[in-house]
């Protein structure tokens, strides 16, 4: 059994990682060697507790606080949870220690071991929820961008790790497609962050298209709500396209990986143009057919890339 199996029976664990299912695009799909599947699920347990620390959508009983050494009722002060992640953290780079204490952290440090890993992309994953507690408007789109670099290329970059496929070249095309499916989140999540004070579509496009906070609070989006909605939407696909060419740089089932990576974000601008760009009432989603089909205009344009 793996240490990843063997986290998922503690109770502080299922909750995150079923939340896997729920993405835009496939995490660990049955078709990769169970090894890269194994670390990819570690990787995505830890993103995944992450961001529920930062978005105050952990478990309730306090485990994962008595798992950091916290008192369950302390459950709630985001910073301190936080600070006391990233202390177990360090216990997974430290070769001498006992550990960490938390499940999820057990079940990452063989993935860190043996691929290599070092601690800087899990450390930009818990500044961008520190982040998140001190920032809730960003004024441009540098500012979101600069955001992006904390909270979604680290995990582009740890999948290159673990798969043994990181160049800088790569790198900077991963980053392109982790921004990408970041705005796409924040696009369709509109609603659901703007429930927890927090807007990720920068103050000067609202002055733009006249879109006041007001406007985002209502039930359906008006006519300016949507075209600065697929203004971003356009945005997000031109860094995919910029991005698109990583899938023809490598070979094998990787490459259908990163093709599921970049069309599942393809396939999400798809279903936000579908309901009118407007994202108010709640998140558009994929279809899994449009998923499949994304998919295949991505590796088809790989093959006439490569």
């Amino acid at each position: 059994m793996t240490r990843t199996r063997q986290a998922r029976h503690d109770a502080a664990v299922p909750a995150t990682l079923d939340k896997a299912a729920d993405e835009n695009f496939p995490v660990a799909p049955f078709f990769l060697p169970r090894a890269w599947r194994n670390d990819l699920m570690a990787v995505y347990g830890y993103a995944r507790l992450v961001d529920d620390i930062g978005d105050g959508d952990l478990a309730p009983g306090g485990a994962d606080a008595r798992h950091l050494g916290l008192d369950p009722a302390q459950t709630d002060d985001r910073l301190a949870m936080l600070d006391a992640f990233e202390t177990d953290l360090h216990r997974v780079f430290d070769p001498a220690g006992d550990g960490p204490h938390h499940p999820l952290l057990r079940a990452l440090r063989p993935t860190v071991r043996r691929c290599s890993l070092t601690p800087e992309p899990f450390l930009g994953l818990i500044e961008a929820n520190r982040q998140d507690q001190k920032v809730r408007r960003y004024g441009t789109y540098e500012e979101l961008l600069a955001y992006c670099e904390l909270s979604a290329n680290p995990v582009g970059r740890l999948v290159l790790g673990i798969t043994g496929t990181a160049s800088p070249e790569r790198i900077r095309r991963s980053d392109a497609v982790c921004t990408a499916l970041q705005i796409v989140e924040h696009l369709q999540d509109v609603t659901e962050d703007l429930g927890r004070d927090r807007i990720y579509l920068p103050a000067e496009d609202m002055a733009r298209f006249h879109v006041t906070e007001a406007d985002l609070a209502t039930p359906s989006g008006g006519a300016s709500v949507r075209a600065m909605v697929a203004y971003e939407a356009e945005r997000a696909r031109n860094l995919l396209n910029e991005g698109t060419p990583l899938v023809g740089s490598v070979h094998g089932r990787l490459k259908l990986l990163l093709a599921g990576f970049v069309g599942g974000g393809r396939a999400a601008l798809t279903a936000i143009a579908a309901a009118g760009f407007d994202v108010l009432p709640g998140p558009p989603k994929p279809t899994k057919p449009s998923l499949l089909r994304e998919v295949g205009v991505v590796l088809r344009r790989a093959r006439r890339e490569g």
